[in-house]
């Protein structure tokens, strides 16, 4: 079974950081491609950014590129996503989820997913 652990989620003013955090198994780290989405409510997940297994190749939707970065930590099994300068509209529930990746910004690519993490942005 694999367990995605996520932390570092929490109440931010507009312009404000935060960095959130996705642990896993040392297999499904060096194998599997890794992403973060988000959603609001009832609506569909939205596609935030994910990161190839290799780390080599990274992918960002065009509302959070320039602000968001996406990385892995070899030492830790751990893929983080620094948040940067936010905003209001990036309020949401934030999950990180593994899989091939194939297609990075399909959630269908992805078979794991995290229990999700509240991000909050005030204005």
């Amino acid at each position: 079974q694999v367990q995605l652990v996520e932390s570092g989620g929490g109440l931010v003013q507009a312009g404000g950081s935060l960095k959130l955090s996705c642990a896993t198994s040392r297999r499904t780290f060096s194998s599997d491609a890794t992403a973060w989405f988000r959603q609001v409510s009832e609506m569909e997940r939205e596609f935030v950014a994910a990161i190839s297994w290799s780390g080599a190749s990274t992918f960002y939707s065009d509302s959070v590129k320039g602000r968001f970065t996406i990385s892995k930590d070899y030492a830790k099994n751990t893929v983080y996503l620094q948040m940067n300068n936010l905003k209001p509209e990036d309020t949401a529930v934030y999950y990180c989820a593994t899989g091939s990746g194939r297609d990075p910004e399909s959630p269908h690519e992805y078979d794991h997913w995290g229990q999700g993490t509240q991000v909050t942005v005030s204005s």
